[in-house]
This record gives C-alpha cells, structure tokens and sequence, in this order.
C-alpha cells in the first residue's frame, strides 16, 4: 500500500510535502495541550500550589488551542487541495497514457473496466484519501507525543497502555487480508453491473423489439443484487475486526487502571500520576480506534490505486526515432499477426504499393483485410515481418508520425457529440474556416447540413446518433480531406448505404483519393474494377494478385466472388398470388 500512495505521490511533490509539513504541525498543536494537562495535574497535587505557574500553564493551553483552530481550517484546505489536485494529475497522466497504448492493450481489457479505472477508482482515491489521511498523520504523532509524556510520569503504566497498539494492529492486518479480497470482488461486482446497465440501455431497442425485456432486466437485476451483497460483505467484513481491536484497548485501559491503583496503594505511585494516566491513558485510545476504521478504509483504496498504478505500468507502444518519410508507398514484407496467441490471422504476407496508387483488399470475412489497414495504421504492432511507409519500419517511427500520415474511413463511423462543423474540425484543429466548408463541399456534407435548423452548427449526437448513416459517413469523409493525410484507408465505406447514399460517398471518396496511396477493402468488387492491384486474402495468406481483368479471367478465388456477385446482382422476388391473399 504504501508502495502505491508514494507512487502517487511522485505526480505532485510539492504540495504533499506542504500538506504533510501542515499534518505534523497540526497534531503537535492537538497533542501538546493534552500533555500539558499533566502539569497542572502535577502543580494541583504538589505540596505548595504556585498559582502564577498555574495560570501561566493555563494560558498556554489555551493559547495552543486558538493556534490549533486557526492551523486546522489552513490544513484542510491544503490537505483538499493535496488530494484533488493529485487525482487532476492521475487522470491527466492516465488519459496520456491511454493514447500510448497499442489498439492490442485496449482489446486485453474491458472497455468498461479501463472507464472505471480513469473515473470511480480515482474517486475513490479522491474521497478516501481526503478523509483518512490526514486523521492518520495526526493520530500517529499524537499518539507519540502522548506517550512520551505518560513515559515521563511512569514508565510501567505507560508501557501496559502500548502493548495494545501491537496486538490491535495484528487483528487488524489480519482483517486487511480478508478485505483485500472483497474490496477486488466489490470491485469486479461494480464493474459487472456498469457493463450490465450500458448493456441493457444501448441495445434497449433490440430487447424490446424480441420481447426480452422481462429477461434481460432479470440479468441486469442479479448484477445489481451481486453489487449489493458485494457491498455489504466489503462493509462488514472489517467491524468485527475493529470492534476486537476495540476490546483490546479496553482491556489494556483496565488491566492499566488496575495496575496504577495497586502501585498507588503500594506507595509507589503517587495520586497526581495515577489521576494523568486514568485521564490521558483513554485519551491515548481514542484517536486510535478511529485511525484502525480509516486503516481499513485505506487498505480498500489501495485495491483501487492498485489498479490505477497496474494500468499505468501497462507499456506503451513502442516507438523510435526515425524521421517522416518523404515518399508515401506502402510495403508488408512477410508480415505474421495474430490477436490470440496461437491463431494467426496474417500469415507471411507482403505486397508492395507504389505511391499514388490504389491496392483493393478483397476476400472472405476473417481472411485479414481489416487487419492490414489497422497494421498500416499502426493500431497494432507485427508479431513477423515489418510494414514500412516509405522504406521506413512504422514502429521506428514515433505513433503520432504515423497517424500524421494517415486518413481513415471506416463503415462504422463514430462522430463526437459535437455539432457538424467541429466534427469535421477534428480533421485538423488549426484549419481555418474557408477550409473546414471547402471540405464539407467536397464531401457533400453541405447538401444535408443546410437543411438542418443549425446548419453545420447542429449538434450530432453522441456517437452521431442524431444523423443517418450515409450522413455520418460524408462527415467522416470531410473530416479526412481536411486533414489531407497522403495515405488513405477505405474499409466497407459504401457496404451499408442506400443507393443515393451511395452515390454522394462515390463522388466524396473521388475527391479524398486524388493523388493519394490508397488501401481500399471491399465486398462489392465491382467499386474496385479501376484499382491498380487487387490482393486476394484467403485465411491469412495471399492467394492471388493482378488486376481485375487478369483475376476475373482465371481459375481462382476472385472469378467465384465475381461470378457469385453477377448472378446474386440479377435477383429478384417472383410475383405470384396466394390464395386468399393480395399480391406480392
């Protein structure tokens, strides 16, 4: 655990030492009021009561607690401060290096699980460590401070109250065992039922279109149900823990008392000295069953900053120092790829693409050609081979040079809740306004947005759910013409639209390809009839390559996708009458 809070810690030196500086400070002015009770308990009980001392010590005490007063508010809001702006640091750090991560990391965990990193675990940290942090400061050197002053007055007694602090903290470790195990199942518990919840809200139209809302709702019901009996173990878990460290500072409290009030009968305690341990000897403990509920809420924010310190540790993309190639072709050569280990998905595969061309990427679904456009994209690193964009190996190129030069328009087309204009902004931030409309001309994106009551100052939606697909499309391919990347990748970018759709795309994709090197996947082969080479992928491995009038004039897999596409583009639904019923 402590690990972990320094590991934090390191985001923001400065105001933790500030802040702790203020914590110590704090707790001697709480704790050296409490001694001096000692000695005006001593003056009470001594043979001549010299009344100036004693007020003297009075006004000190009493000075001390107006210090302490005004010293706590400044505390506070430095110890706030401290903790809010370390969770601003995390989640800025954590965004960072989110953006470090290959598209592979991303696919190993949870989407909801890495939102639930960035926003409740850093909560967590946020609204325990405010909380608990500095009680625990405070009470650790309040609790020195108290024990050398009961130390000093006699060391047998003071002795007894300190064997409680041992055995109290082994019941508690022990209890730190048990909690790091529901605080991890607590964890996964809340993580299931956000997963549920988004779920059953994002495919509410699905349930209710098959009539499975009852059962649907029943899953969503018994992750909330696990969440709550999660909760409640969490929560419990730790009370019978502390409430026997409790006793056991009880016990020692009285196995103490007794003591004194032997020795003071014996004659070797004197009233003054048993009187301070009765009082203080209860003082002593009860900052400490406080600290043992915030120790345990700790050790469940350590699952937490676990997590966080885990996901921050995840390595980045690799990267190097090569320059930004000043030719744009594209080259495989004998690329291996596989996203589980063991099934391989690219199968040495390499090809070559001369600048300013156009290579159609065409076979059955899985064969790899999706693949081969996030590989050039660099969403994912080879496990063989190398993939080179202008002679030079993208991984020896930093991942922002390779975006740079990359432009995508993929058939899922994911737009911000933002209006039209900034969406297609996002091509390029520093465009300026004739720029940003010459690309939503070019890409018919000015034909809809019109007619909106904003115009290109409409909001989309999240995700772009307030468009059409076709719309979301055109978007996408204006947002790719601002940033005019010299190369472009075309995955299905027409496979889900209508007609007319379909021809506003043709005319779009005709403006974003000019004089660019293009990778283009299609089902439909007849968009690709003018590419300048068409591979063929089948389960991984290059079965053929040419152009189409040489593959649609030979035995191969690429004649039986053409043949299969002529004849299923000649159907038609027969017309015939059923008996009592209306034409079809």
């Amino acid at each position: 655990m402590i690990r972990n809070i320094f590991y934090i810690f390191r985001l923001a030196p400065g105001i933790v030492c500030k802040s702790f500086l203020l914590e110590l400070l704090l707790s001697l002015f709480v704790a050296v009021p409490t001694g001096s009770l000692l000695l005006i308990v001593r003056e009470l009980f001594s043979a001549q009561v010299n009344e100036h001392r004693l007020w003297a010590y009075v006004i000190i005490i009493a000075v001390l607690l107006v210090v302490q007063l005004l010293f706590s508010g400044t505390t506070y809001v430095t110890s706030n401060r401290m903790t809010y702006t370390l969770s601003t640091h995390l989640r800025m750090k954590l965004g960072k290096h989110l953006q470090k991560l290959s598209m592979g990391a991303y696919k190993q965990r949870d989407p909801a699980d890495l939102a639930s990193v960035a926003l409740q675990d850093v909560a967590n940290f946020e609204l325990i460590f405010v909380h608990t942090i500095g009680n625990i400061i405070s009470t650790i050197f309040s609790t020195i401070i108290i024990s050398v002053f009961l130390f000093v007055t006699d060391w047998r007694l003071g002795l007894i109250l300190l064997v409680g602090l041992p055995l109290s903290w082994v019941v508690v470790k022990i209890s730190g065992k048990f909690l790091l195990k529901e605080g991890a199942e607590h964890i996964r518990a809340r993580n299931e039922t956000g997963a549920r919840f988004l779920e059953y809200v994002q495919g509410i139209r699905h349930i209710k279109s098959y009539g499975l809302t009852g059962k649907r709702f029943t899953v969503l019901e018994k992750a909330f149900n696990d969440f709550r009996k999660a909760s409640i173990r969490t929560e419990a878990i730790p009370g019978p823990f502390v409430l026997t460290a409790a006793v056991i500072f009880e016990l020692c409290f009285l196995w103490m008392a007794y003591t004194g009030i032997t020795y003071f009968t014996g004659g070797t305690l004197t009233v003054a000295a048993l009187i301070t341990f009765l009082i203080l000897g209860y003082r002593l403990y009860e900052p400490l069953k406080l600290a043992l509920v915030d120790y345990t809420i700790l050790r469940y924010m350590n699952i937490s900053l676990a997590r966080i310190v885990d996901l921050l540790n995840t390595p980045p993309q690799l990267s190097g120092t090569a320059g930004t190639p000043r030719q744009y072709d594209l080259q495989f050569d004998n690329v291996h790829f596989s996203y589980i280990e063991g099934k391989k998905v690219l199968d040495g595969v390499s090809f070559h693409i001369p600048e300013k061309s156009m290579l159609a990427l065409v076979g059955p679904s899985g064969s790899g050609k999706t693949t081969i456009t996030s590989l050039l994209a660099r969403f994912h690193d080879v496990q063989g081979g190398s993939v080179k964009i202008g002679g030079t190996d993208v991984r020896n190129m930093q991942p922002e040079q390779v975006y740079s030069l990359i432009s995508e328009v993929f058939q899922e087309v994911y737009l911000f809740d933002d209006t039209i204009y900034n969406n297609i902004r996002f091509g390029r931030m520093d465009a300026t306004e004739e720029e940003i409309l010459d690309a939503a001309e070019k890409a018919q994106v000015l034909d809809f947005a019109w007619e909106m009551p904003g115009g290109l100052q409409s909001r989309v939606g999240e995700g772009g759910n307030m468009l059409s697909g076709g719309q979301k499309q055109r978007v996408s391919i204006a947002r790719a013409l601002l940033k005019n990347a010299p190369v472009i990748l075309l995955d299905e970018a027409t496979a889900s639209l209508d007609p007319e759709n379909e021809i506003y795309i043709q005319k779009a994709i005709q403006e974003l390809v000019k004089e660019k090197t293009v990778v283009v996947v299609a089902h439909k082969l007849a968009t690709i009839r003018n590419a300048d080479a068409i591979l063929v992928l089948n389960e991984g491995k290059v079965e053929q390559w040419g152009r189409h009038e040489e593959l649609v004039n030979c035995p191969g897999l690429y004649k039986r996708l053409w043949d299969i596409q002529q004849l299923a583009g000649g159907w038609k639904v027969e017309e015939r009458t059923l008996s009592g019923s209306m034409s079809v």
